[in-house]
């Protein structure tokens, strides 16, 4: 699925459209939104079905993405449980806006359903940044329709993925990787992800070639975001959000 991003600068807020073609001037089909928030040591971005109702408050609240304090390590909450007996988290956020929900129909708790990792770069070494991710994912045979927003009978092992290791260029001397013409400007935002190997199941066949993931920019507020199974559109945007932002132990 080739979607793209949004960025207004003004508000922290940015806007997900399916898009139809390749073509710059394709307006695309909007999906969802997200606005940026500070927390007192924390940053986070609640997704939303609707483009001007990003509260967690609201009907349309999909979820969030809550950082660490230094921007590194990023928790995925999904507002539904994932599957049946999940358990909210009972951070403070979850109990503050849990009163003030407007329709009993939306859940009151947040669900942990992903994690994302940039690797500590305290030494300010060359290089990009390093990515790691854990989610909980539907299964192959899902439509792309459900996996929207899918919910499990029952709890998943976690897909692991990680980003794709560019490559030097020493004509142009940077590192590079191929976006196949979807990404058109240098970034440290950039990113690839592919499967990653289960350490605890060494034997396991890994398909590190296929991208499940990409994100990359293409303009100074535009930035284009493909994906496809087993991610789901609102895993997909959350991880993609994720790249924003100064991350203070990363290069």
């Amino acid at each position: 699925m080739q979607c793209f991003i949004k960025r207004n600068k003004n508000n922290s807020t940015f806007y997900l459209y399916l898009g139809f073609t390749s073509s710059p001037v394709d307006k695309g089909k909007f999906l969802m939104a997200a606005r940026r928030f500070r927390r007192g040591p924390h940053t986070e971005y609640i997704i939303s079905l609707d483009a001007e109702d990003l509260s967690q408050g609201s009907n349309a609240y999909m979820g969030k993405l809550r950082s660490d304090f230094w921007g590194t390590n990023f928790k995925i909450y999904d507002s539904k449980p994932p599957y049946d007996g999940a358990k909210a988290s009972s951070s403070r956020s979850s109990r503050r806006f849990g009163s003030r929900r407007i329709s009993p129909q939306v859940s009151a708790g947040n669900y942990e359903v992903g994690q994302v990792s940039y690797k500590y770069n305290l030494l300010k070494s060359r290089g990009p940044r390093r990515m790691y991710c854990t989610l909980e994912c539907p299964s192959a045979q899902e439509t792309w329709e459900n996996s929207l927003k899918t919910k499990f009978r029952r709890p998943l092992g976690p897909t692991t993925l990680r980003n794709k290791a560019p490559r030097w260029h020493e004509h142009l001397q940077c590192w590079c990787l191929n976006f196949h013409g979807r990404v058109t400007v240098a970034s440290v935002k950039n990113f690839q992800l592919v499967a990653a190997a289960d350490p605890s199941e060494p034997t396991t066949n890994v398909d590190d070639e296929t991208v499940l993931l990409q994100f990359g920019k293409v303009d100074s507020d535009m930035f284009t975001m493909d994906y496809r199974q087993p991610l789901s559109a609102f895993q997909a945007f959350a991880i993609s959000l994720s790249s924003f932002g100064t991350k203070l132990a990363c290069e």
